[in-house]
């Protein structure tokens, strides 16, 4: 029996196929409008895509802390100016971020940021205690 199953299945694999007819054997026209734009596949890796902010006032106080810890303890002036930069994108309405960003920005003798963080400061602080010496550092003491 086992024999009679083997001798068929060989006859029927052994058969030649039917010819293609006409229409199977036309190749198909190639696309010829590509799309605009080629969507990207997404990323992978979680930690090679882009960091998307929203406002997270938790995270940025985290991210502040951390800073001072770096400012304050360690000196590492280029950490903090980090951690504040974060602070700022987390929550852009926190003057305190914008203080202290500018202030690792005048230790790494980075003028041009300091006073966009200072000018920023003063935006969103304009009656704070020290408005006015901050005011004298960027050289508009009445604005």
């Amino acid at each position: 029996m086992f024999l009679a199953i083997c001798v068929v299945t060989c006859a029927l694999a052994a058969r030649p196929f039917p010819p293609q007819t006409a229409q199977q054997q036309t190749p198909k026209p190639a696309p010829t409008a590509k799309p605009a734009e080629e969507e990207e596949p997404p990323e992978e890796d979680e930690a090679l895509k882009p960091q998307v902010y929203a406002l997270n006032p938790l995270q940025a106080q985290r991210n502040i802390t951390a800073g001072d810890f770096y400012f304050r303890s360690k000196k590492n002036f280029r950490a903090a100016q980090r951690r504040y930069t974060e602070a700022t994108k987390w929550d852009p309405g926190n003057a305190e971020g914008f203080l202290k960003l500018a202030e690792a920005d005048e230790k790494l003798k980075d003028r041009d940021g300091a006073r966009a963080a200072y000018r920023k400061y003063l935006a969103l602080a304009p009656e704070a205690k020290n408005a006015d010496e901050i005011r004298k550092k960027l050289g508009n003491p009445k604005n």
